[in-house]
């Protein structure tokens, strides 16, 4: 059943129907196939359930914190301290790029929100500079899948609150990885400086301007510090820490920048509300395919199948790499996750592999298709913003695609990288 509910959501994508109305439509062709028209009164219970968990409520917190900041001010003062902390180095507006999207990372959770904020400010700045408008673009969609690593991370929060995993021990996991994936574009950003002979922003290091640029960036910082510190000590739950954030930073755009306003906060909330419309609706509807392909015991039925080849954690997780890549290529990355999350949990848990590994992994895998064609997001965002064309985008991304992958297969073949971090402290 399985292929053919899959087989009518494409149907129903090629013919223009919106994401949350193929999946409902593939919900009702599940029902139908099964025989059971007569409860389709589930599917109203599974659409609102689906949306119910309280955790998910952090979702659009962190999407108003990254909006607020925007408006604010304060993402232009992370940028200018990532400047100055590394714009001395040959390309340094490739470092910057990257080195922002890390530290925005812990603000909202979001890759879109990343290349969206961070981009706007970066392409057009190194396109002046005499960077490859593809190269520019791609760098900025690779570094922006850091976002839903780096705590906090909408995908991990969907992710928790589907397999009771503790969204904190999520958090925590996503910690070194997230670095290590920074590293690996900073690492291949430092070999293409050199072939492009990409200029440096400026002539040398300055301590001063350095401490300058952190005093200006301190109030941005205490944003993510509030986040990931509160949920790190116990003081509060994802979503409170969410709350706090977004309460911290409408206090600092009013107060001490003076950049908030009545009318810029309401575009901050209007663009909180349509962005997180957009999600839930999602999940609702990805909720009732889920629930049918549970009833149906597809993943007690796959389980046995894919055991019986891959005899250990680290295949079993190939093989589901593999299978969420493809998926992801085609198919909204939100969708993907609520759909695959309850088919594949069942069958790490039977392999014996740790939860929080399997949710670093899952959740980069399913980052890793905001920039894979046809349907990356994170790349339609940056070649709308840098007017570079798609053509040219897909043919250049490819490159940033290997470097995830390769720290993707890192995860994958040493669990600690993930689980070293939430051990320690206890989760």
């Amino acid at each position: 059943m399985s292929f053919v509910l899959l087989a009518v959501f494409f149907i129903a994508l090629i013919c223009g129907l919106p994401l949350f109305a193929a999946m409902l439509t593939t919900a009702i062709t599940g029902f139908a196939y099964i025989g059971d028209l007569s409860q389709f009164r589930i599917m109203i219970q599974q659409f609102y359930g689906g949306m119910e968990p309280f955790s998910l409520l952090a979702i659009p917190y962190f999407i108003l914190v990254g909006e607020l900041m925007g408006y604010s001010g304060l993402t232009e003062r992370l940028l200018r301290f990532a400047e100055a902390l590394v714009g001395h180095l040959k390309g340094g507006l490739g470092y910057v790029t990257v080195v922002a999207s890390i530290i925005f990372a812990g603000v909202n959770g979001s890759a879109a929100a990343d290349a969206s904020a961070v981009g706007s400010i970066m392409i057009p700045a190194m396109k002046k500079g005499g960077y490859p408008g593809p190269y520019a673009a791609g760098l900025t969609a690779g570094s922006s899948l850091i976002g839903p690593i780096i705590p906090p991370s909408i995908f991990m929060i969907l992710f928790g609150s589907m397999t009771k995993t503790n969204v904190g021990g999520l958090f925590m996991a996503g910690v070194l990885p997230g670095i290590l994936l920074g590293t690996a574009f900073m690492l291949m950003h430092r070999a293409s400086a050199s072939r492009l002979n990409l200029p440096i922003v400026n002539s040398r290091f300055s301590f001063s301007d350095l401490l300058a640029a952190t005093g200006g960036a301190i109030t941005a910082l205490i944003a993510p510090a509030i986040i990931i510190g509160g949920i790190l000590f116990g003081f509060m739950t994802p979503t409170e820490s969410g709350a706090v954030a977004s309460l911290y930073v409408l206090i600092v755009g009013l107060i001490w920048t003076r950049k908030l306003n009545i009318r810029n906060i309401g575009k901050a909330l209007s663009n909180t509300v349509r962005l997180s419309s957009v999600i839930f609706v999602v999940i609702g509807a990805a909720t009732i395919v889920g629930w049918i392909l549970s009833s149906e015991q597809v993943p007690q039925k796959l389980a046995p199948i894919v055991l019986q080849y891959a005899k250990t954690p680290t295949m079993v997780l190939l093989f589901m790499s593999v299978i969420i890549f493809v998926v992801g290529m085609f198919m909204e990355e939100i969708a993907a996750l609520v759909l695959l999350t309850p088919v594949f949990a069942p069958l790490a848990v039977a392999a014996g592999i740790d939860p929080l590994h399997f949710g670093i992994v899952m959740t980069l895998n399913i980052t890793i298709a905001l920039i894979t064609p046809p349907m990356g997001a994170c790349v339609y965002i940056v070649s709308s913003i840098g007017s570079v064309p798609l053509e040219k985008m897909f043919r250049h991304i490819w490159p940033f695609v290997i470097v995830a992958l390769g720290c993707q297969l890192l995860l994958i073949f040493f669990p600690s990288i993930s689980l070293w971090l939430p051990r320690m402290l206890g989760y």
